[in-house]
């Protein structure tokens, strides 16, 4: 079970390794550090991992993103796969200026994950 990460984050949260990879040239970037983050609507990926896979950054399409304290910026977007527990996401996503990404409910809601917050673990659950 992937543990929550207490170095970037207090009090610790959970966080996911994914792999990102180039549609166009097959190059990849794995383990991408992600929090998961059920109260993001979309997902956001650094730009330094973006950058360094020569993904297209359409600069015409930007998405305002509103933080909690209200302050607002604007996020470029990519096309690129990202891979989590084993499945391919394919799509758009917007890209960040930090070290770790947000894996939102785009992707979360469609993956069943146990969050054990008293152990500090995650894992991807199984049951129905």
């Amino acid at each position: 079970m992937p543990d929550y990460d207490s170095n970037w984050f207090a009090p610790p949260a959970p966080l996911a390794r994914v792999t990102l990879r180039n549609p166009q040239s097959g190059a990849t970037q794995g383990y991408v550090p992600m929090l998961l983050d059920t109260g993001a609507d979309v997902s956001l990926l650094p730009q330094t991992v973006v950058n360094s896979l020569g993904l297209t950054i359409f600069s015409d399409r930007q998405y305002e993103l509103v933080s909690f304290d209200g302050s607002t910026s604007f996020a470029p977007v990519v096309q690129l796969e990202l891979i989590f527990l084993e499945r391919t996401f394919t799509g758009q996503f917007l890209t960040i200026e930090q070290e770790w990404g947000i894996l939102g409910r785009n992707i979360l809601n469609a993956i069943r994950l146990m969050l054990d917050g008293p152990s500090l673990t995650w894992e991807q659950s199984r049951n129905l």
